[in-house]
């Protein structure tokens, strides 16, 4: 990645690299305080150990730096038990403030310790610093009025007191905007301490990155002792290429469509293709990564994090896209090129009708594509022939990992000649959508290809990292040149066509649209259900040039 300036990451940067040992200092006592550990054995004459220590976690910004995922200080609160002489107020006024059970707590701080050594134990974490200034306040008023009755009380006598007890600050993972991007970011187990990682989504697939290096240090086994901590410098901030208004936008508006149509989920993927960046990414069902213990009740069973890279499903007519744009950059056919449409073909000795099992009569090729005729397709499939229809699928990445920066892609083969399972027919229901399977992100990157005049971009979530107080740019890659510019450009002309002929819905006020419309039937147990349907749209605007102009916040 080339390093460019870029003033206003390189000066987050700079401040992250500067507060970072200030944290650390801090979040050192927490993160290595032996818990409920004794050193009964290690002896009174040691008085310190190793322990490996980990930076802070990296910052994630959407493009024009609006905080996605950061961190927070919140507090360990624990006792050293040497020092607790009234386990009861300590467990009464934890039960109080922060909601701990209060046996639990009393049975941890009246545990008896007659040695010097420190008996460090932990009794809660993660606590907001508002509780903390509650417990500083009571133990204040503790203090004070223990000073002021100590002239008359008997030396004996034990005042109502937090002696023993200590709070640390330590950091926790934060997403301020709650569900939103939820699916791209995925999420830091933070509450496995040091061992935790990033899961799914970002959060994964550049753990390394936003982790940083640990370092081991020596660490005082008295937590009264301050600790000289070496700089620590912090993981690396990524700055990613979603758009953070263009994704809400877009999660609203699916949400209530998916309401709307009484759909079970949906998913929308907006991209530029000519970049390969991701500038939306939504799905129904979103995890908020704040409460991440709840993956289980957001997807029961198998259900996959984020369903534009995890899931496959049968494209339906979106599909024929790409087979009109592989036949047509073979000189299969041409736009004008006729058919009869009987409202029947046989391929492989199996009759393929249209979706509404009718006949259409005389046809180009722009009419099967305005009419979505399956029986012309697949015709135009046979036309273009089993070897060169497969070997554009691939070309078109179909079948292959994108190689998208998000954890958990998923991908399907696709059944070729020679392959167990394949047969004739796949040849004329493949050629639209049926019998072959891809992911949404899959999809949307081979037909970006048709966008961006028969190139295909490598899809693509981070813009750029900051590490050390510099920025470093990922440009965008070329995947290949897959139908020629001239192809590209007339399939495009024909679904812009086809959607002003239709008068679609698609259609927007002083621009010129392409795109095409899909319905696919979902395969079940004994053949493709009848009860539901995958219902899919792609296009691109302008048509000539599909750019979506966005500008700094």
């Amino acid at each position: 990645m080339k390093q460019t300036p870029f003033g206003r990451f390189i000066f987050i940067g700079g401040l992250l690299a500067a507060a970072g040992l200030f944290i650390f200092i801090w979040m050192i006592r927490i993160i290595n305080s032996p818990d409920a550990v004794t050193f009964r054995e290690i002896g009174s004459k040691y008085e310190s150990y190793t322990k490996t220590v980990y930076p802070e976690r990296g910052n994630i910004y959407d493009r024009w730096g609006h905080l996605l995922a950061g961190n927070i200080e919140t507090y360990e609160i624990g006792a050293d038990l040497r020092y607790v002489s009234d386990p009861q107020t300590i467990a009464a006024t934890l039960s109080s403030i922060i909601g701990s059970n209060y046996n639990d707590i009393y049975a941890l701080v009246s545990e008896k310790w007659d040695s010097d050594l420190p008996r460090y134990v932990k009794l809660a974490d993660f606590v907001d610093p508002d509780k903390i200034d509650q417990l500083a306040a009571v133990e204040k008023q503790l203090n004070d009025q223990r000073d002021k009755a100590s002239s008359r009380r008997r030396k004996e006598e034990v005042m109502p007191n937090l002696d023993g007890m200590l709070w640390t600050p330590m950091l926790k993972r934060s997403y301020p905007e709650n569900t939103l991007g939820a699916n791209i970011l995925g999420f830091f187990a933070y509450r496995e301490r040091e061992k935790g990682r990033g899961y799914f989504g970002v959060e994964e697939k550049y753990n390394q990155l936003l982790a940083g290096s640990p370092v081991d240090v020596q660490v005082a086994l008295d937590p009264y002792k301050i600790n000289q901590i070496p700089d620590i410098p912090p993981g690396a901030s990524l700055v990613l290429t979603i758009d953070r208004d263009i994704q809400a936008m877009t999660e609203r508006i699916l949400e209530e469509h998916v309401k709307s149509s009484g759909a079970k989920s949906g998913t929308v993927i907006i991209m530029d293709p000519e970049t390969g960046e991701i500038l939306a990414m939504a799905v129904s069902d979103r995890l908020n990564p704040n409460e991440y213990w709840d993956y289980g009740k957001v997807f029961p069973g198998i259900a996959a994090y984020n369903r534009a890279v995890g899931t496959t499903y049968e494209p339906g007519s979106v599909f024929k896209v790409l087979t009109m744009g592989s036949a047509i950059d073979a000189k299969a056919v041409t736009p004008t090129t006729p058919f009869l449409d009987t409202g029947v073909i046989m391929v492989g000795g199996v009759p393929i009708r249209n979706w509404d099992r009718g006949a259409w009569g005389p046809q180009d090729m722009l009419g099967c594509m305005q009419h979505s005729l399956n029986v012309c397709l697949a015709w135009v499939a046979t036309e273009l022939g089993p070897s060169k229809f497969y070997n554009y699928l691939n070309n078109f990445g179909i079948g292959h990992l994108t190689g998208i920066d998000l954890a958990g892609e998923v991908s399907q083969p696709v059944l070729i000649p020679g392959d167990s399972g394949w047969y004739e027919v796949n040849l004329g229901t493949n050629s639209f959508g049926q019998g072959v399977a891809a992911t949404p992100v899959q999809m949307i990157t081979a037909i970006g290809a048709v966008a961006n005049h028969g190139k295909i971009m490598a899809p693509h979530v981070l813009k750029s990292v900051i590490e050390n107080g510099e920025q470093y740019n990922n440009p965008p890659q070329v995947i290949g040149k897959r139908i020629s510019r001239e192809t590209a450009d007339t399939v495009t002309e024909m679904l812009a066509q086809s959607l002003e002929k239709e008068s679609s819905n698609a259609l927007v006020e002083g621009y010129r649209v392409a795109g095409k419309t899909g319905t696919a039937e979902i395969p079940g147990p004994g053949g493709y259900l009848a009860s539901a349907t995958n219902a899919s749209f792609v296009g691109w605007g302008p048509a000539d040039d599909p750019r979506l102009r966005t500008s700094s916040r």
